[in-house]
């Protein structure tokens, strides 16, 4: 070998051995800047490939600069100072630990679970509990920086809680905040091949949103014996979000149904100024009954009204109401707007409840095994005033309810099949309620095209 290229061989030898050795201390360092250089340049390539040769507009003078490299020691040291953070998500289970929920994260860090063990509000919230979803903020030392957890505390609350813990100069730090859930959009739609529930279970609705599809055409259609295969639905419904996560379920927006070939619509408005909203027709005209059909949203009647045979007593009376079976605890809801004017024990009626509602009209409800409401108070049709039961003189758990005008019972079957209020949008709501109908229409129509085009 040439003299000359000694000392060229002997440099780059020399090289070599430090690069070696900046790799086996650095490997992922390296790793990741030789994947960001690769990333980087095969992405500029991409950006600049053109499919024909450019022909140059002005004449292309090279210009070389000497450029100083650093040493690769002090590269090395230079990577030593720069560092990045990771995020992961995921859910408590009923028997973690800190060690075991920090694993799973990808934290080895013992202060920090130190801390979750001994901190009151983190270990109530993180442990001993499943489901919940925890974010962390990590460094590349695989350390904690920050971590959170958010909870509902009651099914029907409009804010959340937030547990936030943090990584300070003096140790960690806990806190729980109180925030708003935010709202949005979800849209849904599906076809009957066998049952409602089994439909909108395929369309992936909540059963929440499905209660209130069949409360919203329940007059109209009969759920129980007139779906045909091949009947459709469209919904735009309200989700309740915190820090992005879906919580529950709100109130369905829009919705169509398509039954035996008709069209049945609803859109939920509130007028301006107004205490509450209603569901109406596209038309503006509303769909609120003066009542609903029934005190239960799943219903089977074992006694009706009129003369029976007493299932204790053994004579023969007049039924003053209607019995629906199901199961203890099922939740009862008035069937319209009312004051309670009696809520307690009496006589063979166990724990009943009785409301007062427009003019003549009263409803009780009677053998209830839960009472969630007292005398006085004012109750909005469709809301839980207690659950069923099996008290007073009763031989299984039902509801017994019964329809009243000017104190005496009549049949509520027949009562309250027909009763509608048809209250139209006011004139000054009406440019409002259009615009937002419009709205509606195309987002079901969106909702029913991405259903056919998943049906296809």
């Amino acid at each position: 070998m040439p003299s000359t290229l000694r000392p060229v061989k002997q440099h780059l030898i020399s090289s070599g051995l430090a690069l070696a050795d900046l790799i086996q201390r650095h490997p992922k360092r390296i790793t990741a800047v030789m994947a960001a250089f690769l990333l980087g340049g095969g992405g500029a390539a991409f950006a600049v490939a053109s499919l024909a040769p450019a022909v140059p507009t002005e004449t292309v003078r090279l210009v070389a600069e000497p450029v100083a490299l650093q040493a690769l020691p002090d590269q090395g040291s230079a990577l030593d100072t720069h560092s990045f953070t990771l995020y992961r998500s995921e859910l408590t289970r009923a028997a973690d630990t800190p060690e075991a929920l920090l694993a799973r994260l990808g934290i080895a860090d013992p202060e920090a679970a130190s801390f979750l063990r001994r901190h009151t509000l983190a270990r109530q919230a993180l442990f001993s509990r499943s489901g919940r979803t925890v974010t962390a903020e990590v460094n590349d030392r695989q350390a904690l920086l920050s971590l959170r957890t958010h909870w509902v505390e009651k099914a029907d609350s409009q804010d959340f809680k937030r547990l936030v813990v943090r990584k300070t100069d003096t140790g960690f730090s806990a806190r729980v905040e109180t925030a708003p859930l935010a709202a949005s959009q979800r849209l849904a739609s599906g076809a009957i091949h066998s049952t409602l529930f089994a439909a909108t279970d395929a369309a992936g609705l909540p059963d929440s949103v499905t209660r209130q599809l069949t409360e919203i055409f329940g007059s109209e259609i009969d759920f129980h014996k007139s779906l045909r295969r091949g009947d459709r639905f469209s919904i735009v419904y309200e989700t309740l979000e915190a820090d992005g996560e879906p919580v529950r379920a709100g109130r369905i927006l829009s919705a169509e149904f398509i039954n035996r070939g008709k069209t049945h619509q609803a859109i939920w408005f509130r007028e301006a100024g107004a205490d509450k909203g209603a569901y109406y027709n596209f038309e503006g005209q509303s769909l609120r009954k003066a009542y609903l059909a029934a005190p239960l949203p799943v219903l089977r009647i074992t006694s009706d009204f009129g003369a029976r045979r007493h299932p204790i007593l053994g004579y023969t009376h007049e039924h003053t109401g209607v019995d629906y079976a199901a199961a203890t605890g099922t939740p009862v809801r008035t069937i319209g707007d009312g004051v309670v004017t009696f809520a307690g024990v009496q006589n063979g009626y166990g724990n009943v409840i009785y409301i007062q509602h427009r003019g003549k009209d009263s409803t009780v409800y009677a053998h209830l095994s839960r009472i969630d409401v007292k005398a006085g108070d004012n109750v909005m049709q469709g809301e839980t005033i207690g659950a069923v039961g099996s008290t007073g003189r009763s031989t299984g758990p039902h509801l017994h309810f019964e329809f009243r005008v000017d104190n005496q019972p009549i049949n509520p079957v027949t009562a309250l099949a027909e009763q509608r209020e048809f209250i139209p949008v006011s004139p000054d709501g009406k440019a409002a309620f259009a615009k937002l109908a419009d709205e509606m229409k195309m987002q079901l129509a969106a909702a029913d095209r991405i259903a056919s085009a998943t049906f296809e």
